[in-house]
């Protein structure tokens, strides 16, 4: 992490406003386009099965290159990449907007989530500049930050909502535009400027090999219910993912100047607090990409009432992110917090798995989505300081580089697994209600699964009280 002067007291807030926004906006754009999803499918031609990849393609541009993007966060300064991804952020978001086909509609989500791989491990690496000297005002800090990453992934399913009723989808796109500018203008103003970390390589092979190989795992498993998991192609493009990963991690393990210090993983509890961040969106996102789906396709909401239906979730879990989870993490500890989030998020998910295709929000979707969101904001805060806290601070831009990493590739496979559920289960048959609610429903028990293995794997973290 670059050395600084912080700025003044009374601008440190600012800069963090500026940080939380920008981190409620790189999560907001995975599931802004959620309730789009149905007007983009008739109107860009995709198929069910290739409809997740307007997700995909952002998260995994997004989740291959946040190692990099913490590298280069480390070598050419903090502010100064902060910036670059919001110029690549936007670029991206004009591309999406004004797409006219499959391609290009990918190739600019694409484009936005490499940008976004720039501006998250730089913001956090940033927040820790402006607050890591004091470690209570650093608790409040990660709690803002905290709260910002699943309201904004929330949130965004009601904007989304909002845009595509009364203006129109391309407009989930454009939006991101003008934002761009107005954190670019505040910038200077908040920021702390900080040091290049010196002529340290930035290692692109491996950038581009960790890319590929998780765009081929993801690729293969969303396209098998297509193709079928028997096909040669299904196994072959999945084994190649497997290879570029595997030659990756040997790459990293002997290159001079490696994106992923292997030995980083040694420090106490890192791995641990990864693997829940991983667990974590492969649970949460998604419930929140199927319960869209199934309020719109099932229940019959339209763009806006079924973003408004995700509000509530919205604002426990600001609540729960700022109010709550603090005070239980002093109380309880990291290991029991971390476990008791991840348990409740599995109660919801299973409570959410028992949906009907004549069921109605306030019994089917509204309580467990709340018990969802209590469980989300319990587990974040806690895996997500242990994470940063436990790598060296010259290492900082690399710690928040692998944890959102962690969170975001979590969220790709999460859900490329639960699509080829959900598709074999029947969410594949349009304007079948009831094969729809099967699949989804599948989906939810898939996510709840994972959530409990995560519950479990959390209980390698320390009970530190700290």
């Amino acid at each position: 992490m670059s050395v600084t002067t912080a700025p003044a007291t009374n601008r440190r807030w600012l800069g963090l406003a500026v940080i939380a926004a920008a981190q409620f906006m790189v999560i907001m754009d995975t599931s802004i386009i959620g309730v789009a999803l149905p007007e983009m499918q008739r109107e860009l031609g995709f198929t069910p099965e290739n409809l997740s990849w307007v997700f995909n393609a952002y998260v995994v541009a997004f989740g291959g290159l946040l190692l990099l993007g913490g590298k280069v966060s480390d070598v050419f300064g903090a502010r100064n990449v902060f910036v670059a991804g919001w110029l690549v952020l936007a670029a991206g978001s004009l591309l999406a907007a004004l797409a006219g086909n499959v391609e290009a509609e990918l190739a600019g989500r694409a484009i936005q989530g490499a940008g976004a791989a720039l501006i998250a491990p730089a913001a956090l690496t940033l927040l820790m500049m402006l607050f890591g000297s004091e470690p209570r005002e650093l608790t409040k800090a990660l709690a803002l930050y905290g709260a910002a990453a699943p309201a904004g992934g929330t949130a965004g399913v009601f904007l989304g909502g909002v845009i595509t009723e009364y203006l129109s989808w391309p407009w989930v796109f454009a939006i991101n535009v003008p934002i761009a500018v107005l954190i670019l203008v505040l910038v200077p103003a908040s920021m702390p400027g900080g040091r290049a970390g010196g002529s340290r390589g930035v290692d692109v092979v491996g950038a581009v090999l960790v890319t590929a190989g998780l765009a081929a795992v993801v690729y293969a498993v969303v396209q098998a219910p297509e193709v079928g998991w028997g096909a040669a192609r299904t196994w072959w493009v999945l084994a190649a993912g497997v290879v570029l990963l595997a030659v990756f991690v040997v790459q990293q393990a002997r290159g001079r100047d490696p994106l992923l210090r292997l030995g980083i993983f040694r420090a106490p509890d890192l791995a641990a607090a990864n693997l829940a961040q991983l667990l974590l969106g492969a649970a949460w996102i998604p419930m929140w990409f199927f319960l869209n789906l199934y309020l719109q396709q099932v229940l019959g909401f339209t763009a806006f009432p079924s973003g408004a239906a995700l509000l509530p979730m919205t604002l426990l879990i600001m609540v729960g992110m700022i109010v709550l989870a603090p005070k239980v993490l002093a109380l309880v500890g990291v290991r029991t917090a971390t476990v008791s989030g991840l348990v409740l998020l599995a109660v919801g998910m299973a409570w959410l798995a028992m949906i009907d295709p004549d069921g109605s929000y306030a019994v089917d979707v509204l309580p467990a989505s709340l018990v969802a969101a209590l469980g989300m904001s319990l587990a974040f805060i806690p895996t997500l300081g242990t994470a940063i806290s436990a790598a060296p601070p010259e290492e900082g831009g690399l710690a928040s580089g692998i944890v959102n990493t962690s969170y975001q590739i979590g969220s790709a496979l999460g859900l490329a697994v639960m699509t080829a559920i959900a598709a074999a289960a029947g969410a594949d048959r349009l304007g079948d209600p009831i094969a729809l609610t099967e699949g989804y429903s599948t989906a939810f028990i898939g996510a709840a699964v994972v959530a409990g293995v995560g519950a479990v794997s959390a209980l390698a973290l320390r009970g530190s009280r700290s």
